[in-house]
């Protein structure tokens, strides 16, 4: 049996991840994540239980990662640290790196959000903003978003797509009226046959379109019309389960490539901006609540 290198464990290089994180964390300025800089603070950057609070997990495992005692993070957590301490994308890959784990591909079905779309998500504040790919992953939301229409970040398999949801699983399209239903599934499918050209002979969107179409009637007679159209901007309407009926203004900013989109939501009405700014007063509390209450604490 081989003898372990000091500093390391399952391949992580303990040490050197512990410094990095911690050179990170002091490295970040409260104010660019949206955290008050009092005239009394005194740690340089972020605290320990911020960085936990952003990355939504328990300070004693920041404090365990930070002195090399950790066990070996899992690449969704890294996902996670990476958002909160505003890493770059080389700074992510060498994050992986450290952590014994190989980065996800800049394509693919493991893709992250663009570490500048992630700052931008950051000086929106309260307008609800969020980072998806081009077959409608939810890659990153800001909090607003997040009290919008909760958090669409964690889902597994197929069901990390907005459309393969909304084909498959009924309760998706609660928050859609019923009068707007058939529109949004053939916008859906339309921006979907447009990803797919771009993308020919990727596997990832062949196996999409097959599974869809083996699991929804619907999708197979909208895909067979064969309609191409890329969502730019839109106004929809949202059924919220607390402030009810939102009518909103979605403009959707494209990277040069057309691989991720930052879809941004602002009221188009008066009604809609009153309800949205009572959703924020309502949900704060509750999501800094939820938030302890994952980490343990």
């Amino acid at each position: 049996m081989g003898v372990r290198p000091r500093g390391t464990m399952e391949g992580v290089e303990r040490e050197q991840l512990a410094d990095f994180l911690r050179r990170r964390r002091e490295a970040i300025r409260p104010a660019e994540v949206g955290i008050a800089d009092g005239p009394r603070r005194r740690t340089r950057g972020l605290r320990r239980e911020e960085v936990a609070m952003l990355a939504g997990m328990s300070v004693d495992y920041v404090v365990r990662l930070e002195q090399g005692r950790s066990s070996q993070p899992s690449a969704q957590l890294l996902v996670a640290l990476a958002r909160a301490l505003r890493l770059s994308d080389d700074e992510r890959d060498h994050l992986f790196h450290l952590a014994g784990h190989r980065p996800p591909p800049a394509d693919g079905t493991a893709r992250l959000a663009r570490a500048g779309l992630v700052r931008m998500l950051d000086l929106l504040g309260d307008t609800p903003a969020a980072v998806m790919s081009d077959l409608g992953e939810m890659l990153a939301q800001n909090r607003a978003s997040l009290l919008l229409m909760s958090d669409h970040t964690g889902f597994r398999g197929d069901r990390r797509f907005t459309i393969h949801r909304w084909f498959t699983e009924p309760e998706a399209r609660a928050v859609c009226p019923p009068e707007d239903r058939e529109l949004n599934s053939r916008r859906l499918v339309a921006d979907l046959r447009a990803a797919a050209g771009r993308r020919a002979g990727d596997p990832t969107v062949a196996g999409l379109v097959g599974r869809l179409e083996a699991a929804s009637a619907e999708f197979r007679a909208l895909w067979a019309e064969h309609e191409v159209a890329v969502r730019r901007a839109d106004r929809k309407t949202l059924l919220h389960p607390r402030v009810g009926r939102l009518l909103l203004d979605c403009e959707t900013l494209v990277t040069p490539d057309q691989g991720q989109q930052l879809l941004v939501l602002t009221p188009a009405d008066a009604e809609t901006r009153e309800r949205m700014e009572l959703l924020r007063v309502l949900g704060s509390e509750e999501f800094s609540t939820g938030t302890a209450e994952r980490d343990g604490r």
